[in-house]
């Protein structure tokens, strides 16, 4: 699972060498320090693999955590508030992941368009 905060980015995945804890990765430690420190948990560094900065987090734990950052949402725009709180290079790799991700948007929207459907959401 990739999850993106204000904080940062991280990926969590369960290995199969250690199938009781959730093994966060990140690509850098102020991504991962938000969580660790509330698990009280030692964020572990390796040269190796894809992510240099993981913790080993209980999956009760983590679960919490993830609810946490979900009742925190008191933004309109996600991406400026990563500006505020990780600074305009991190949103620019933000920007990266929504043109990456536009390339997969169904047809719809189009199709929505051409049939003279009316803005619901503002």
């Amino acid at each position: 699972m990739w999850i993106f905060t204000s904080t940062g980015f991280v990926s969590a995945v369960r290995k199969y060498d250690r199938p009781d804890v959730i093994t966060v990765r990140s690509r850098d430690r102020r991504s991962l320090e938000p969580l660790a420190q509330t698990a009280g948990v030692e964020i572990a560094v390796s040269p190796f693999g894809d992510y240099p900065y993981r913790a080993f987090i209980e999956p009760e734990v983590f679960t919490k955590w993830v609810a946490a950052q979900a009742d925190a949402i008191d933004y309109d725009n996600f991406k400026n508030r990563v500006g505020q709180t990780r600074g305009y290079e991190f949103t620019d790799a933000l920007h990266n992941v929504w043109v990456a991700m536009l390339g997969v948007e169904d047809s719809s929207r189009e199709e929505l368009k051409r049939l003279g459907a009316q803005d619901e959401f503002h």
